[in-house]
């Protein structure tokens, strides 16, 4: 009977098992002492990029990724310290029996290659056409459970086996969107031609021959792919209030000694709306900003020595601190900004999905206030020595070396401490004022 795409259930029953115990009892080789080095220096070089994205951003290799990184080790690596490669070891003992069902695959899974395959058609029973990216051929494989998950347009990175007519994956593969494969696939080619260009000569040869030699290329843009996308996501991430609303957690601080100017500016400034004043203790103001996902976005809060701002991204705060810069210019004195994102895990990345959908990060209270806190630590570090519009451009300093001047820094301080930014959000200071006064000698 010809072994052929249209090969009968009875004889992938026994094709695929053998290959599967194949591939057991290479991994079983792999981790014999006397191969401990070699195992370690072919999947350190399948899995590289993770030497710096691991201690950098907590990211790891995927499971299936670690399996294909095993596959590479399997079929492509030579070891460096003499002994033969772990398909020679197989096919070479004599001290253990082999089955023949399993000797068949040996050559096919020396031959192999890494490749990056469009999904064209899933059919019944888990078969599927794909075609490689790189060489343009098109395969029927049977893919048990990953034909069912996967769909037309997807990507898969995976290792192709051929025998005789017959081609197969071996039941991992890592599956990507059509724009997160293309960008896959588009890395490697670069780095292609970047190699080819620094050697002077096209000797990287055809696809199958490029991805044989350079498979672990591939694996190391994938890993670029998801860190990129973990970047995206992290960049799409909203942040909320327990309360659902949006949380401001991009600050900066002005200090201003003019504020019925200010206050009468910020009434006319464009797409801001005054809040009502939610007490009679404070002589604070605030103005909202809104966008079309949010009734409050941004946050201007003006006491009578400084301007706060909140805002619910850095990019806001940004575009806000233009604004002020161009409305009021050297009427606010910058005295620092803070856009530390609020602590949180990395988000999930499904790279099967072209537009995933946004992340949502709900920050708690102890959150919010250790923000605050860590803000104006920042803001209050060098206040002492800092000149102060309150103080006619003195220094604090310098303003207590006489009388006058320490009433005034004392009063200035009781100021900063009846509007501190942290107990109008928290109810709880965010500072410790006693430190201002330390500093300056009251």
């Amino acid at each position: 009977m010809k072994r052929g795409n249209d090969a009968g259930a009875g004889e992938k029953a026994r094709t695929m098992p053998a290959l599967a115990s194949l591939l057991a009892r290479l991994r079983a080789l792999a981790l014999e002492p006397g191969f401990a080095l070699q195992r370690q220096r072919a999947l350190g070089v399948a899995l590289r990029p993770y030497a710096e994205y691991e201690p950098q951003f907590g990211l790891v290799p995927l499971p299936e990724e670690a399996a294909l990184a095993q596959l590479s080790m399997d079929a492509d690596y030579l070891p460096d310290d003499g002994q033969p490669s772990l398909i020679e070891q197989v096919r070479d003992t004599i001290t253990t029996h082999v089955p023949e069902e399993e000797r068949v695959w040996l050559d096919p899974l020396r031959h192999s290659n890494m490749d990056v395959l469009e999904v064209i058609s899933r059919q019944d029973g888990g078969r599927m056409e794909i075609r490689s990216l790189g060489s343009g051929k098109t395969f029927h494989v049977e893919a048990g459970p990953l034909g069912r998950r996967c769909r037309a347009g997807q990507v898969l990175l995976t290792r192709v086996i051929r025998a005789g007519d017959r081609t197969a994956i071996p039941g991992v593969a890592l599956v990507l969107s059509a724009s997160a494969g293309r960008a896959l696939f588009d890395g490697v080619n670069e780095w292609r031609r970047s190699m080819e260009a620094e050697t002077g000569s096209f000797e990287l040869g055809e696809w199958e021959e490029f991805a044989k030699r350079y498979g672990h290329v591939l694996l190391w843009r994938f890993a670029q792919v998801r860190l990129e996308a973990l970047v995206r996501a992290e960049m799409r991430i909203r942040y909320r209030t327990p309360a659902g609303t949006p949380f401001l957690y991009a600050l900066a601080l002005y200090e201003h000694h003019e504020q019925a100017m200010l206050s009468k500016g910020l009434s006319q400034l464009e797409g801001w709306r005054k809040e009502p004043r939610d007490s009679i203790r404070t002589s604070a103001e605030s103005w909202v900003q809104a966008d079309a996902a949010a009734p409050v976005a941004a946050r201007l809060t003006l006491s009578p020595t400084q301007l706060f701002v909140e805002c619910e991204s850095g990019a806001r705060l940004d575009r806000v601190k233009h604004q002020l810069a161009s409305a009021f210019g050297f009427s606010l004195h910058f005295c620092g900004e803070g856009t530390k994102v609020p602590p949180h895990e990395l988000p999930d990345v499904n790279l099967e999905e072209e537009e995933p959908a946004p992340g949502t990060v709900v920050v708690t209270r102890e959150a919010e206030q250790e923000i605050l806190k860590s803000f104006l630590e920042t803001v209050y570090l060098e206040w002492a020595d800092r000149p102060s519009p309150s103080l006619n451009g003195q220094t604090p300093r310098h303003a207590v070396s006489d009388a006058e001047g320490r009433a005034k820094v004392a009063s200035l301080i009781m100021a900063l401490e009846r509007e501190d930014p942290a107990a109008r959000r928290t109810g709880t200071p965010g500072y410790a004022y006693g430190l201002l006064r330390a500093h300056v000698g009251l």
